[in-house]
């Protein structure tokens, strides 16, 4: 599990084929890895990737071919700037959201445009996922945990401050970039809560979600 508080920004030094999978060599100067041991999680512009050997201020992972499938890493390219952050432990600080580093669709920036001092970014995500974004509710792009602004007409926007535009790889996104979308883990539990209510004895159902808020009546 992950934040979505970006940590830290790296290089993707090395992309080694691998019989239809993929080794990335990631590296990120400056980056406290004392802490990182083999085995453990490291999310990837938003997606969970297993550290296998940790070389000189970076590390390397694999890459199958159902993550390069389902996710933006089969566009990188050496050199790339990725987003990254360590696994969350229990005793930190949740800044952003739960994020479970497991991407549910691939979006793609429609415009950017400055708001004084932020810049606004509308997203098109693919139609099976719009049901799942709301308004005020959280998203996760290339690993970063942000508040949706607005929902209409097939797209969402958000908003950027500068702190995140500077410590991310957001400033890198212009019209036609495709970006990793994980939705809100408690959207997706609460479809499945509300999918499985026929067993009358959960006491759960569309109509209380409606009553208590949860959902449009």
């Amino acid at each position: 599990m992950f934040t979505g508080i970006i940590e830290a920004v790296g290089n993707i030094e090395a992309i080694t084929d691998k019989n239809g999978d993929k080794l990335f060599k990631i590296k990120a100067t400056g980056w406290d890895f004392s802490d990182v041991q083999l085995g453990d999680s490291i999310a990837v512009n938003g997606v969970c990737l297993t550290v296998i050997e940790l070389v000189e201020s970076g590390f390397t992972a694999d890459v199958s071919g159902e993550t390069l499938a389902v996710t933006i890493l089969k566009d990188a390219k050496v050199g790339s700037r990725v987003n990254l952050e360590k696994a969350l432990r229990l005793s930190d600080r949740l800044g952003g959201h739960l994020v479970s580093g497991h991407v549910d669709g691939i979006g793609e920036v429609i415009e950017r445009y400055q708001e004084a001092r932020s810049w606004r970014f509308q997203i098109r995500p693919p139609k099976s996922l719009l049901k799942y974004i709301a308004a005020k509710g959280s998203i996760t792009i290339n690993g970063i945990s942000l508040t949706v602004n607005k929902v209409e007409n097939g797209q969402f926007d958000v908003n950027i401050v500068p702190h995140t535009l500077q410590c991310t790889t957001m400033n890198d996104l212009v019209s036609g970039s495709r970006i990793n979308l994980e939705i809100d883990l408690l959207a997706r539990y609460l479809e499945q809560l509300v999918n499985s209510s026929e067993d009358e004895s959960s006491g759960v159902s569309k109509d209380l979600l409606a009553r208590a808020g949860f959902l449009k009546s």
